[in-house]
């Protein structure tokens, strides 16, 4: 038993991250798991959201949206930026740390029991805490929106049958897990899709689609597609927003407003909205367009293209691979051109650094700072001075391995007009909000 909640935190993080057996037995594992504390899994009404980048926003998204028509609702998001707790949230706020430490002591003797009998060992961390989001979940939300760890077919939220399927993007991460070809990602990412449950797809590579439309096809489930079912034409917008119409099956909404910036954020907003109304329409409950409108007008998403201050003009941004850098460096080019732009970039050793910053180099008005941080528990980050010497003939990258030291020598530079953004990790991006929000 575990009386408080470091003791707590230390069991579920003291446990391992990945088993050596084989992939397939990790799903039988969480299912036996789930089986000796009682099924929770099949009690809850929820949507499952996969896809390489935009699960966080989207399942922001959608919280926002169904709490606008009154639901209670869960949310499993990871990693957590601030404190553990976020990653199990009801409506929006963490789960209590009493609460946390009670459902340690309910799954402990399970983990126990599995560790001495089941073949494999017992349980990940992450099975751990998906369990415990389960059990939480079953007596506290009417509906619960649950985020894919790392695919979506062998992972551990996969135990349930959802109301709703969501994948939002595919593309290259997690290779050594995923596989290295968009098909081979996008079948673990369809490993979600359960036979006749309706999925949405946000804007996917030809390749990925074709995964799919024939996964779709094999379970008898309706795929609804970004860009052909659902439908959304972007509107020109001033100040920080982004502006847009929508259309599905009878539902026409014009002008729709997100505050957060990039065309892939409409992506997100809309591939959520389509989930919502899939989830009415099962529910058999009214789609009030006031509502929609006022809801996803109001959500934000920590850490992503997040102004932590205004004078000068500092943002946070979580991308951590290749696709988000690419919509990054879009959003940048598209809102930014005439600013001059200075970057801070912190990178995981096991993420595309040569790709992530060569992309972003096509920005032209733009200044790099490299530097390092604390990585999460045993992970490597990326060698700056390494990363700098491929680019030793654009004058635009430097080094500075202190990030803090970092902050103050380019906030010293800026002029009021210019953007400095902050990302390259989540990790990163974390230790940063922190030290903004202590000073």
């Amino acid at each position: 038993m575990v009386e408080n909640y470091d003791e707590a935190l230390s069991f579920i993080h003291g446990r391992t991250k990945f088993k050596k057996s084989e992939k397939s037995d990790h799903l039988n594992r969480m299912r036996k798991f789930m089986a000796l504390l009682g099924d929770p899994q099949k009690d809850l009404s929820a949507i499952h959201v996969a896809g390489t980048n935009g699960k966080g926003s989207t399942v922001a998204y959608l919280r926002d949206l169904l709490m606008s028509q009154g639901y209670t609702v869960g949310t499993f998001t990871s990693p957590f930026l601030v404190r553990f707790n976020e990653r199990i949230s009801v409506d929006g706020k963490p789960i209590s740390d009493d609460d946390l430490v009670d459902l340690v002591n309910r799954v402990q003797p399970v983990v126990a029991d599995l560790d001495a009998h089941y073949p494999e060992g017992g349980p990940t961390e992450f099975e751990i805490i998906t369990a415990m989001m389960f059990l939480y979940f079953k007596t506290q939300v009417d509906v619960a929106v649950v985020e894919v760890g790392i695919g979506g077919l062998l992972d551990s939220t996969n135990v349930f049958t959802p109301a709703v399927s969501v994948i939002t993007t595919i593309g290259f991460d997690h290779m050594k897990l995923l596989g290295n070809t968009l098909p081979e990602i996008a079948a673990q990412k369809a490993g979600i899709i359960k036979p006749n449950v309706p999925v949405v797809a946000g804007r996917l590579p030809d390749s990925a689609m074709q995964v799919m439309i024939q996964t779709a096809k094999v379970n008898h489930s309706q795929l609804y597609r970004l860009g052909h079912e659902a439908v959304t034409t972007i509107k020109p917008a001033a100040g920080w927003q982004e502006k847009f119409d929508y259309r599905f099956k009878d539902n026409h909404f014009k002008g729709l407003k997100i505050s957060m910036l990039g065309d892939y954020q409409v992506d997100n907003a809309s591939c959520a909205l389509t989930a919502f109304i899939l989830y009415q329409e099962q529910t058999h409950q009214l789609i009030n367009q006031s509502d929609i409108a006022q809801s996803l007008a109001k959500t934000v998403w920590a850490g992503r293209f997040e102004p932590i201050n205004q004078e000068p003009l500092i943002v946070i941004d979580g991308a951590h691979n290749e696709p988000a850098f690419e919509e990054l460096t879009a959003l940048l080019k598209q809102r930014f051109s005439q600013t001059e732009i200075y970057v801070l970039m912190g990178i995981l050793a096991d993420k595309q650094h040569d790709k992530m910053l060569a992309t972003l180099r096509t920005v032209p008005n733009l200044h790099v700072i490299l530097t390092t941080f604390q990585g999460p528990g045993t992970r490597a980050v990326t060698d700056p001075e390494k990363l700098a010497a491929q680019y030793q003939d654009d004058d635009r990258i430097e080094v500075i391995d202190n990030w803090q030291l970092a902050i103050g020598a380019i906030s010293q530079r800026m002029s009021a007009d210019d953007l400095f953004l902050i990302t390259g990790s989540l990790y990163f991006i974390s230790d940063v909000r922190a030290f903004f929000k202590a000073s």
